[in-house]
């Protein structure tokens, strides 16, 4: 935990910790994507399940500072309260999302700025937008990369690159490419169902972006799976990148986005692990889960799930790092 939540930079700075755990527990960003809210209910599972694995050889723990989460239950309660239409209470929705941008961002240029690398559990998947930002922006305050930009890898079933509209899940990355902080953008997983004919031809006529669908890993068999992700860490070693997982690509995992065809739960730790140990990571983002929607729908293991994902990342890292 923080010693001095007062003092925070210098906190986190004097902490031996190299992972800085941080929730984003909304959906106000889902929701202001006309989406199935329910994607704050991932953060306290995951920490109840985090916190009760065990410390041993294969990880202790000592190397993770725990810093805490975001509370936006108050902006949700006002929109709630006054909106007096759906496309009043949308308007106000996106707009709240560049309130939670500011915040975000601000936290995680801080805490990479001091050389710590934040690992982020949503939340929306509108979250990527101020984690590339801040990650950028602390970077380049600590003197590690030249100009404000950072690379991205993306294992979804959409690009999330939707036109900017007002602030949502779905736009984080036109956003951040628009505003000049992403850089090289690679999307591994999309599903052609639900890919928009103007975004591939956007992404297909970008230097900077490059995509693998689904069917091309698992129906076409073009590639295998590891080769696709080994692709996306090749495209993007030149520089630092923000490790992202929406756990809609995962097949039967609640989110506001579920799908009955997706990669396996193994398959997305592999992602994890191979990201870790292939890539400069500026930060590891798992988003779009829930334990309960809006509709109704419950499954508790969400949070167990993003557990194994968050212990092999770090896990992965330190055996990079003692074999360096």
């Amino acid at each position: 935990m923080i010693n001095d939540s007062a003092n925070l930079e210098q906190s986190l700075e004097s902490s031996n910790a190299n992972y800085v755990l941080i929730g984003i527990p909304e959906d106000i960003g889902v929701r202001a994507n006309s989406g199935v809210g329910g994607t704050d209910t991932a953060w306290l599972p995951f920490l109840q399940s985090f916190l009760n694995i065990q410390s041993n050889d294969f990880l202790t723990g000592d190397n993770i500072l725990l810093l805490g989460h975001f509370d936006f239950g108050d902006i949700q309660y006002l929109i709630d309260k006054n909106a007096q239409s759906e496309e009043e209470k949308l308007e106000a929705l996106r707009h709240a999302v560049n309130t939670i941008d500011s915040e975000v961002e601000e936290m995680i240029k801080i805490i990479t700025s001091v050389k710590k690398i934040p690992v982020v559990i949503g939340g929306g998947h509108n979250n990527a937008y101020p984690l590339i930002k801040g990650a950028a922006k602390g970077l380049y305050k600590a003197g590690i990369v030249p100009l404000v930009q950072i690379n991205c890898i993306n294992l979804d079933a959409h690009t999330d690159y939707r036109p900017v509209e007002g602030r949502h899940s779905g736009n984080a990355f036109r956003y951040a490419e628009e505003d000049g902080y992403l850089q090289k953008y690679c999307v591994i997983g999309i599903h052609e169902n639900y890919l928009p004919q103007n975004i591939w031809i956007d992404i297909v006529n970008n230097f900077f972006m490059d995509c693998i669908t689904y069917e091309d890993i698992f129906i076409h068999e073009k590639r295998n799976f590891i080769q696709a992700v080994a692709h996306a860490t090749g495209f993007t070693e030149d520089n630092y990148t923000g490790i992202e997982l929406d756990l809609d690509s995962i097949q039967n995992v609640l989110s506001s986005a579920a799908t009955p065809t997706g990669i396996t739960p193994l398959q997305a730790r592999q992602f994890i692990n191979f990201a870790a140990v292939d890539t400069k990571p500026a930060y590891l983002h798992i988003c779009e889960g829930a334990t309960r929607l809006a509709n109704g729908k419950v499954d508790e293991s969400t949070g167990k799930l993003i557990s194994y994902l968050v212990s092999d990342f770090i896990k992965a890292r330190n055996t990079s790092e003692a074999a360096q």
